[in-house]
Formats: structure tokens, C-alpha cells, sequence
């Protein structure tokens, strides 16, 4: 009995040394996985923060792309809105060129017929008795015809102008 009492202890004790080795070998699993899991931990938020900062980097680009688009626009329209300005000025200008210039052929056209029928009116024999007469006499005959400002030569003989004026003014 003896015997048996020591195997039984025996038998317990070697129990105790494999469940002690077991658990040891559990605590070791445990410890590893734990290591494991941390490192995984570790990994993935540092793969989560690589991957954060890669969208952040990406979104960033997309951005200052859009940025530079928009000015790139907003220039082009600008641009665009200068040249119909400066065009509609063109045509403007254009057009009040062409009035101008009509409203000169006009005015010279009425005082081409103006003159036309003065000088119908007056008669050319009028005109040659005038540019026969004397300075006063033209001056005379002028004013009752309601011309004033003009001046009758016959072409040959050169003008004074200074001398002209004067006698205009008094």
C-alpha cells in the first residue's frame, strides 16, 4: 500500500509538474498573443495613420488643382470681358467716326449749296461789280446782301491778313 500510496504521490505530483508546465506554456501562449495583438494593434493604427495621411496628402493635391483651376477661369473670364470691352469701345468709336465723318459731308454739302445759291442769288454780274469796286463799296453792298466775314479778291493780288482782321474788327 505503501507503494501504491507513493506512485499515487508520485502520479499526483507529476500531475501538479504537467498541469504547472501546462499553464506555464498557456501564460507563455498568452503572453505571445497579447505581443501579437499589440503588434497588430500597433500595425494597423500605424497603417490607418499612413493611410489618413495619404488621403489628407491626395486631398490636399486635389484641392490646390481645383485652386489653380478656378484662378486659371477666372482669369480666362476676365480676359474675355476685357476684349468685348475693348471691342464694344472699337465699335463705338467706329460708329462715331462714321457719324462724324457723315455729319462733315453733310455740313460741307449744305455749304456747297449754301454758296451755290448765293451766288445764284446774287448773279454773276453782281460778284464781278463787287470785286470792281472799291474796299468800302464791298463792304457796303455785303452787308445789304446780310454777308458778313467774307472776303473778295480778285486772285492776283496778294492778301493781307493782319491788315484784313483789323478792318473786319472796326
Amino acid at each position: 500500500e505503501e507503494a501504491a500510496k507513493g506512485r499515487l504521490e508520485r502520479q499526483r505530483l507529476e500531475n501538479e509538474a504537467d498541469a504547472e508546465q501546462a499553464r506555464r506554456g498557456l501564460l507563455e501562449l498568452r503572453a505571445e498573443s497579447a505581443a501579437v495583438e499589440t503588434s497588430g494593434q500597433a500595425k494597423a493604427e500605424a497603417r490607418a495613420r499612413a493611410e489618413a495621411a495619404e488621403i489628407e496628402g491626395n486631398a490636399a493635391v486635389t484641392q490646390a488643382r481645383l485652386r489653380a483651376e478656378a484662378s486659371n477661369i477666372e482669369a480666362e473670364a476676365a480676359l474675355s470681358q476685357e476684349e468685348n470691352q475693348r471691342r464694344a469701345e472699337l465699335e463705338y468709336q467706329q460708329k462715331l467716326n462714321e457719324l462724324e465723318i457723315q455729319k462733315a459731308q453733310q455740313m460741307a454739302e449744305i455749304e456747297s449749296r449754301q454758296f451755290t445759291s448765293m451766288v445764284n442769288a446774287i448773279g454773276s454780274d453782281t460778284i464781278v461789280a463787287i470785286a470792281r469796286a472799291g474796299p468800302e463799296l464791298q463792304a457796303q453792298l455785303l452787308q445789304g446782301l446780310g454777308l458778313t466775314g467774307f472776303m473778295v479778291t480778285d486772285g492776283k493780288s496778294p492778301i493781307n491778313l493782319f491788315q484784313t482782321a483789323q478792318g473786319m474788327i472796326s
